[in-house]
């Protein structure tokens, strides 16, 4: 297997975090929060406090496991050290074909989406997707270096529209009065919502993605102790920027009003508060701002198949496994990384031409897959991680299961739910039928200190 070389620092780590944290979950999930929410403010917040604060503790306990564990990516290192090679190939196999091309196919529609509104060109939403999805997996196959300096520059530039309207939205829904309005009464325009649960599964896709930073692992500088401080910094950044903003629009529109406005209420806050040209010119923000959320995806979309090659295992381990001489990337790997998040896309177009009967929310049903998945890695930090205190070896763990489980609580009352569930069942179990023999030792949790 050849080397990744370390590449990357404490700011870039963290500009994954809330770079892929922050990007289009909150511009797009906020009316459907406030529905399922019985269009009440009060409720809504609730769940983006819920769904907050789950991440928040995940990101402790992960933080706590990426102090002992330093390989080739993450989440499957962990559970790989927790349960065994197969387990963590398993896991591996999931996110490389269903949790990353998943949220990449659904980045590049609502990036696509937010650019054709920009320029008033709303029939050319498909196509504008497939040219996103095809330049950043070249710009992550062909210069990661590069790569990483755009996740940190529109981490930066992201900041600004969220900054102004969770500052200007605020003090002006003090000054007229919208914001009490907003928090005593609920939206005329929904009879019932989905309840609790359900809302803070929306906010799950929001708050989303700060597990893919633990995807450059191998290539961070210092990694057990840069990659827990960008996971602790960056989600705590993330809660309060998200709370301020909604508190933002909320200053701004009624509660009716930002559900009629739907994914498009960002983009008119945003042209109440600075007339139609400053309006624009921050909705150009708004567009960056999912563009860089998508960069960070594809970040770890584009080493999926690398992560399991490198433990030589699945199909053409070879040829998955090599890195690139000139870039330093692993193009290969990449390329399988495009088809599938091009796969799922075309699944995500079905949504909208009526393909299947119902809506397959694929922005939100592989994340409740994923928390599943997190579940396994509390027990065993319980179970191993005995020199830690009560406090990081009981009590965050047991919290952060509490809140997966409230989270795959909402994600099983979603439509075809049951159907995503055979489409994964039957995606993973290929998996197992496509591992070959070749496996390393077992390895262990000291191995890895």
């Amino acid at each position: 297997m050849e080397d990744l070389q370390k590449k990357y620092g404490f700011w870039t780590a963290t500009a994954m975090v809330v770079g892929i944290v922050i990007g289009s979950g909150v511009f797009f999930k906020a009316d459907d929060v406030l529905k399922a929410s019985g269009g009440s403010l009060p409720t809504a917040l609730f769940a983006w406090l819920i769904g907050g604060s789950i991440m928040v503790v995940t990101a402790y306990v992960f933080a706590n496991i990426a102090t002992r564990i330093k390989r080739v990516n993450g989440v499957v290192d962990y559970f790989e050290v927790a349960y065994g090679q197969r387990a963590g190939y398993l896991v591996a196999w999931f996110m490389t074909f269903i949790y990353y091309p998943t949220l990449v196919a659904v980045l590049t529609w609502v990036s696509a989406k937010y650019t054709a509104g920009l320029f008033g060109a709303g029939d050319a939403v498909w196509p504008i997707a497939g040219i996103y999805l095809a330049a950043f997996f070249f710009l992550n196959a062909c210069s990661p270096v590069l790569a990483g300096k755009w996740q940190v520059s529109t981490t930066i530039i992201k900041m600004v529209p969220l900054a102004l309207v969770a500052v200007v939205g605020s003090v002006c829904g003090l000054v007229n009065g919208q914001t009490v309005q907003s928090f005593t009464n609920a939206a005329q325009s929904v009879s019932e919502g989905g309840g609790l649960a359900v809302a803070t599964l929306s906010t799950a896709f929001a708050y989303e993605g700060w597990i893919i930073a633990t995807s450059i692992n191998a290539e961070l500088k210092d990694a057990r102790k840069t990659l827990p401080k960008a996971l602790i910094v960056g989600t705590f950044a993330v809660v309060i920027i998200y709370m301020l903003y909604y508190m933002g629009i909320s200053g701004i529109l009624s509660n009716d009003q930002v559900i009629a406005a739907g994914d498009d209420a960002p983009v008119k806050v945003l042209s109440l508060i600075f007339g139609n040209l400053g309006g624009t010119l921050l909705t150009l923000f708004v567009v960056i701002s999912c563009l860089g959320t998508l960069n960070g995806l594809v970040m770890g979309s584009a080493r999926g198949m690398y992560s399991i090659a490198s433990r030589n295992l699945g199909p053409g381990c070879d040829f998955f496994c090599r890195v690139n001489a000139k870039t330093n990337s692993t193009v290969n790997s990449a390329i399988l990384g495009f088809v599938m998040s091009a796969v799922w896309l075309v699944v995500w177009y079905g949504n909208f031409a009526g393909w299947w009967g119902g809506f397959m929310d694929i922005s939100e049903l592989p994340i409740a897959f994923l928390y599943v998945i997190y579940i396994s890695l509390y027990v065993w930090v319980v179970r191993n991680f005995k020199d830690l205190g009560i406090m990081g070896r009981v009590v965050a763990p047991l919290l952060a299961a509490a809140g997966s489980l409230y989270i795959i609580w909402g994600a099983v009352q979603k439509d075809m739910f049951l159907n995503f569930v055979v489409i994964t069942l039957i995606m993973v179990f290929a998996g197992f039928l496509l591992m070959n023999a070749r496996m390393p030792d077992s390895p262990d949790l000291n191995a890895s200190r």
